[in-house]
Parts: structure tokens; C-alpha cells; sequence
């Protein structure tokens, strides 16, 4: 049994308890409201153990999830003056093989984005070795498991959750009784792995991890997850049996566990996507909508068609009590939807307009059909790539280009031999780095240039000439890695400029939360700030936000669709293909292997079938889109 919720967790203004889960659960408006929660939860455990003058022994994990914490952790270390110096550190995993020194290490990560800027004593941090021979690595992880006992166990377990339900490395058969040792890794979490190696091909097959006994053996679990990705995982852990194939189901059997998830992770818990199945609401507008569609889908009948029955063998009789007419209901629903589809979505005045794409080709996939329309109907398209993609780009595709440059400059300048040996350094640069490598300045250069000239073709068949668009190259992605800079007020002076320079009065973001590597959030981030900053200046355009290439929002958050003709698709179609580099082979695939284009296509029709099925008009295709209203 875990603990009793209502007496162990702290529950603050930006926070929510959630009923209906096995293990206590905590939603936060915000990643960074849960950042600041769980630290500090760990500062408070330091400061009791200095006073106690005994050592604070924490697990940590890696990953993106955690980010956050450690940076209000070294905040708190600068501003605060949060000692870490009785702190004892033991983290969970580490791929193997590993050189503790590579870029991809754990040992690495840690350094980076913890312990270089805290003053945790060296002898103090213990991570498990990826460079420890094969015939070594049982005596290791015995000793690893030796010295967590000698400092009594560890007082607070960190944790993120993978897609397949893992903990530290505990993949899918893990036995609740493991302890640290060698494992296989996961197919599912390789594939998730591939963007930080530079492709799947680099990530290794083998991690050193806590076992599962390991981290149960903590006297505290907080455990953390963020992002639509993650919200399926989190309801198999929570809400559904223990079992060994989702590790993090066990924390169901540990006393003193927690859940804190963001509301993107927590979609798909019960008492979130269908919380009038679990006890009394408050109803509020967007609730009713989400009830309504989600009953007319449940029983197969257009949103007119539902009947007084429907409402009432479905758990919905509290909004029958608080309208008492379904016919009241069922319209006001319907007429919302109705209302927001828009074949002219910048309205039929001229207008400027700047379509904000975090990485190059985000504007096509994600809602190009729209920009298509706005570039027909007349309006003043302008484009704004947030940043360079360069990290997106295959070795191969760098290859390919320097070929043909080598080639171009052999028919029209072949006895520049200065130049020709420099693209064959450039191509021997490219074939001698070890998998995996950063790569040099100039050679994110030549990709970036890849990127830039492959947007601009798919803006010029979206009818956006290439003096509409703008490349930002917003500084906190310029690292050469997928591990990104926070947003800085260079980012957001950069956006603010442009929205002087064109002062338009449309603008679309992309808002999405199931971006697996944050960099549609930052950029999001980047576009509210910099509103935020002109908005006294008197530029306050119309804020629109489109998702990106994962997902798509749910019928009940759609404010605008727009729907997109058979000749609108193929076009849209036809601006993804112009992004050659990303076309094959997606960098980012996760658990999806369509290309992109594959994927626009299926969610756009998917979301005109769901319009159909509720009874509202017919089209091939609809992307939709939802008003900035204050959070992303």
C-alpha cells in the first residue's frame, strides 16, 4: 500500500491531488512548478541532516526529466546558499560499455549539469562505471550495492519514468527483488536514446543499473515524469496492476512513494481524461465540451443524435442536473465546434501574419495546409525559423552535398586546388569521427546551410517568397548537441525585434507539449516573452498555437480547424518533400516510423473523420489549432 495521500503530500496553489491512482499523485501546471517542488523537497532533507549532523543520501537519475530540479538545485546552491557538502550521491545507471570522459556518458552528464556547479564533495559522488571490464562487472555492482549500505541506504530515490514503464534501466521482466547488475536495454529505450547518440546505430545494447529492489530500498520515492509521451506509461504505473513489465508499477507497493507529473503526463489518467467517472466535478465550459465529445465517440452518435439515456448509462447525470435540458447541452457543444471551423483563417482584410517553426520543416508538417491558405487568400505570410536543425542532419546527407559541391567547383574552377583539398578534409573529417562525435563548427554550419535551403524551397511551394522568411537561430539551441540551453533574454530579444520589424497581426506558435526534446517549448517560451515584452509597445497580435509532428489536440481543445482541400494536401505534401535530409529517415523518429508527410496526412484526415462522426460538415482534411490563453 503506499502512503495516505491525503496526509503526506504537499499540495500548493500551482498543484493538484489526483484520485483514483495506487500511487500518490501530484499534477502541476508547469514543468517548472514540479522542478521547484521536488527541490525543495530535497533541500528541506539536506538542511534536517545538517542539523542532524549526518549525511544526505540521495539517488539520482539522468535524463531530461530531472533537468529542471537540478537547476533549481544549483539556484538555490548559488542564491540560497544550499550546502551540498554533507550530501552523498549515488545515481542510478550507466550505459556500458562507456568512457566515463565521452559526451554520451552519465559521468558526463552529471558533471555538467550538476556537480560542477554545487559543492558536492568528489569522494561523495558515486555513479556506476561504463569502463569496467566485462569479467569486472559483477564485483562492481556487488560493491555498489555494498557501499549504499554502508551509508545506511539511501533517504530520497529520484526517478524518471521511461516509455516502456523502466526505472533506472530496469526494462520490461525486471524482477521487484533485482539488485545492480548488467542489463539489456529495451528496443523502445534505445529508440528513445537515438537523438543524444546521433542515430539508434549508437547507442549501446548494455547499462549498469540499480536494480529494482535497489531503488525500493529507499526510505523515500519521487517519482517524476513530463510530457504527452509520457502520460500513457504513467497511467499503467499508477492506475493499473503491478506487474514486471512496467517496472514503475512497483512503487505501488512502497510506503512512501510519489508521483509528480506535469498535466501533459497526467492526460491519461483516469480522474484527468474522464473525471466525471470518478466522483463529484466542477463543471466548467471546456469540461462539458470534453464530456459531451467524449459520450457522442463512446456510443457512436453524432453530438444532435445523443439522447437523455446516453448521458445517464455514461456517469454524466451530474450535467444533466446542472443544464437539466441535453438538448441545451448537446447544441451548445455542437455550435462551439461549428463555430471554430474557418476557411479563412486570417479573416478576408489583408493581414501580416508570421508563422513561428522551432526547428526548419515545422511549418509545413505541422500546418502547412494553413499556410498554404493564408499565402492564397493574400495575406502577408512571413516565416520565422526559430532555430537551425543542424543536429538533424545525417552524416551521410553532409556527404552527399559536400559531393556536389566538390563537383560543382571541378567544372567551373578546377584549378582551385586550395579550395577542392578543403572539401575533401571536410569529407575526411566527416568519415573519421567515431559514431557518435560532435561535430565541428563548420561542419553544423554546412548543415544548417542544408536545413536553411531546404526550408526555403517547401516555403516557396507553400507560396511563401524567400524574403518572407526569417532564420533566428535563437542562441540556446546553438550547443552541437540535443541537450539544449534554458531560454535566455538574448532568445527573447531576438523574437522581439522581429514582432517590431513586421508588427503583424497574426501570429501561430507551435505549443506542444509531446515534444520529446523540449525545443517547440523553448521556443514557445521564447515567442510568450517576447509578446509579453512588446505588448506596451502596442504590437499585440493574435496568438494562435498548432502542435508539432507527434500529436495532435483533442477534439475538445480545438478552437479553430481549418479545413484543407485534396489539392491543399498534396501541395502541403509536396513543401515536406523539399526537406530532403529528414524525409527518409526522421531523426526523431521515437516509436513512430513514418516519415513525416505520412504522418501530417493521417492526423489531419483523422481529425476531419472525428468532425464527421460528431455531425459536423464533411472535410478530406483539417488542422487544427488552439488561442494562447496564458500557459502552454
Amino acid at each position: 500500500m503506499a502512503i495516505d495521500t491525503a496526509q503526506s503530500v504537499h499540495v500548493t496553489p500551482k498543484s493538484k491531488f489526483v484520485r483514483h491512482t495506487k500511487i500518490p499523485t501530484l499534477i502541476f501546471e508547469t514543468s517548472s512548478e514540479l522542478a521547484k517542488h521536488v527541490a525543495n523537497i530535497v533541500a528541506d532533507l539536506i538542511r534536517a541532516k545538517i542539523k542532524e549532523d549526518v549525511p544526505a543520501i540521495l539517488g539520482l537519475p539522468t535524463g531530461s526529466t530531472p533537468l529542471g530540479v537540478y537547476r533549481e538545485l544549483i539556484r538555490m546552491h548559488r542564491e540560497e546558499q544550499l550546502d551540498f557538502s554533507n550530501v552523498v550521491t549515488f545515481n542510478l545507471d550507466e550505459y556500458w560499455p562507456m568512457d566515463p570522459d565521452s559526451i554520451h556518458s552519465y559521468h558526463t552528464f552529471m558533471r555538467e549539469n550538476f556537480f560542477d556547479h554545487v559543492n558536492v564533495k568528489p569522494e561523495n559522488i558515486h555513479i556506476p562505471r561504463g569502463d569496467i571490464a566485462a569479467d569486472d562487472v559483477d564485483t562492481f555492482c556487488e560493491e555498489y550495492e555494498r557501499t549504499i549500505e554502508k551509508f545506511g541506504g539511501l533517504d530520497l530515490q529520484l526517478l524518471g519514468i521511461g516509455r516502456s514503464g523502466h526505472i533506472g534501466f530496469n526494462e520490461p521482466g525486471s524482477a521487484r527483488n533485482s539488485l545492480t547488475r548488467l542489463v539489456n536495454l529495451d528496443p523502445v529505450t534505445r529508440r528513445d536514446a537515438a537523438s543524444g547518440f546521433f542515430g539508434e546505430d549508437n547507442v549501446p545494447h548494455h547499462a549498469i543499473t540499480m536494480g529494482v529492489g535497489s531503488i525500493l530500498s529507499a526510505k523515500k520515492i519521487i517519482i517524476m515524469a513530463l510530457g504527452e509521451h509520457k502520460a500513457s506509461v504513467v497511467n499503467r504505473a499508477a492506475e493499473q496492476e503491478v506487474t514486471d513489465e512496467v517496472s514503475a508499477s512497483f512503487l505501488q507497493t512502497h510506503t512512501q512513494s510519489q508521483f509528480v507529473v506535469d498535466n501533459a503526463a497526467a492526460a491519461e489518467l483516469t480522474a484527468v481524461k474522464t473525471p466525471w467517472i470518478v466522483g463529484n466535478i466542477e463543471w466548467t465550459p471546456l469540461l462539458e465540451k470534453k464530456a459531451v465529445i467524449w459520450l457522442s465517440l463512446q456510443v457512436g452518435k453524432p453530438l444532435l443524435k445523443l439522447e437523455t439515456e446516453d448521458f445517464l448509462h455514461h456517469h454524466l447525470h451530474q450535467l444533466i442536473q446542472k443544464y437539466e435540458s441535453v438538448g441545451e447541452i448537446r447544441q451548445r457543444v455542437f455550435d462551439s465546434l461549428l463555430d471554430g471551423i474557418s476557411t479563412k483563417p486570417a479573416g478576408t482584410d489583408r493581414k501580416k501574419v508570421i508563422v513561428f517553426s522551432p526547428h526548419p520543416d515545422d511549418d509545413v508538417i505541422s500546418m502547412g495546409g494553413t499556410l498554404i491558405t493564408l499565402a492564397d487568400q493574400g495575406h502577408e505570410v512571413y516565416i520565422a525559423y526559430m532555430t537551425s536543425g543542424n543536429i538533424a542532419v545525417f552524416d551521410h546527407d553532409a556527404l552527399r552535398h559536400i559531393d556536389f559541391v566538390h563537383e560543382f567547383h571541378k567544372l567551373f574552377h578546377p584549378d582551385d586546388h586550395g579550395f577542392l583539398q578543403h572539401l575533401e578534409d571536410l569529407k575526411e573529417s566527416i568519415e573519421s569521427k567515431n559514431a557518435g562525435d560532435l561535430d565541428s563548427q563548420e561542419m553544423l554550419g554546412i548543415k544548417g546551410l542544408i536545413r536553411k535551403t531546404e526550408a526555403t524551397a517547401g516555403a516557396e511551394v507553400a507560396g511563401v517568397a524567400e524574403e518572407f522568411l526569417r532564420f533566428l537561430n535563437l542562441p540556446f539551441y546553438r550547443t552541437g548537441q540535443v541537450s539544449k540551453k534554458p531560454i535566455g533574454e538574448e532568445d527573447i530579444e531576438i523574437v522581439a525585434d522581429l514582432l517590431r520589424e513586421i508588427g503583424p497581426d497574426q501570429i501561430y506558435v507551435a505549443g506542444d507539449l509531446s515534444d520529446p526534446h523540449g525545443t517547440h517549448r523553448v521556443c514557445a517560451e521564447a515567442v510568450i516573452n517576447a509578446v509579453n515584452v512588446v505588448a506596451d509597445e502596442g504590437i499585440s497580435p493574435e496568438f494562435w498555437m498548432y502542435r508539432g509532428a507527434w500529436e495532435e489536440y483533442e477534439p475538445h481543445e480545438i478552437e479553430r480547424a481549418v479545413p484543407l482541400s485534396p489539392e491543399v494536401v498534396l501541395k502541403k505534401r509536396e513543401a515536406i518533400f523539399k526537406h530532403e535530409s529528414q524525409k527518409d529517415s526522421a531523426f526523431y523518429p521515437g516509436s513512430d516510423k513514418r516519415e513525416f508527410w505520412v504522418r501530417a496526412e493521417d492526423r489531419t484526415r483523422n481529425t476531419a473523420k472525428v468532425y464527421n462522426q460528431l455531425g459536423l460538415p464533411e472535410y478530406f482534411a483539417i488542422e487544427a489549432f488552439k488561442q494562447y490563453h496564458g500557459e502552454i
